[in-house]
């Protein structure tokens, strides 16, 4: 009987705590060269997403991020990073300035995205259908190579903390196709 009635009213219930319900992988967004992209692009692939700032004090956090792109980029992982000037006003340059930024001053070869707002009224409908509360620059989504969000990690665990590459090697071992558990969001982490 539990199965049958109260089941899926707490699936629901989980799913709009967790986000709007939408489903994240179809939510258009821009590549920095404006291609529209969606996370199915990226299905049987291992998916970081970083909400990222350069004048933000976590923004050598890159330096990790892209060692981490580096060591896994082989194996299907990818780390798409999407500028975002909500969080004190650190992200006020523009898209090419932010590519230059990365590109000389951490050497970033890991996708960025258009500039994106991702909370308030203007939030992107991906930030929207994404899990958990960001609360800084840095927050980082880990997506499942099936799709699935496995874990929100907030700005002070670093790319090289055990706790995050712990996550993405296991979510690097598991094949394509195979269902991902939710991961219980870190609350208060940014």
């Amino acid at each position: 009987m539990f199965k049958r009635y109260l089941a899926p009213l707490l699936a629901a219930a989980t799913s709009s705590a967790l986000g709007d319900g939408s489903d994240p992988q179809h939510i258009p967004f821009l590549d920095a060269d404006g291609n529209e992209l969606t996370l199915d692009h990226f299905r049987g692939k291992v998916v970081l997403i970083v909400n990222v700032a350069s004048e933000c004090g976590f923004t050598p956090q890159y330096e990790g991020l892209e060692a981490l792109y580096r060591r896994h980029k082989d194996d299907g992982f990818v780390i798409l990073a999407f500028p975002c000037n909500d969080f004190g006003g650190q992200e006020p340059g523009t898209l090419e300035e932010i590519q230059e930024f990365c590109s000389t001053k951490y050497d970033v070869t890991f996708p960025i995205m258009d500039k994106i707002s991702i909370v308030g009224d203007d939030r992107h409908p991906l930030y929207a259908a994404l899990p958990g509360r960001v609360m800084w620059n840095f927050g980082k989504h880990l997506i499942g190579r099936d799709g699935a969000h496995i874990a929100y990690f907030g700005s002070r665990t670093a790319p090289d903390s055990p706790e995050l590459t712990t996550a993405v090697d296991k979510a690097l071992a598991e094949p394509p196709g195979e269902v991902t558990q939710e991961a219980p969001s870190p609350q208060g982490s940014d």
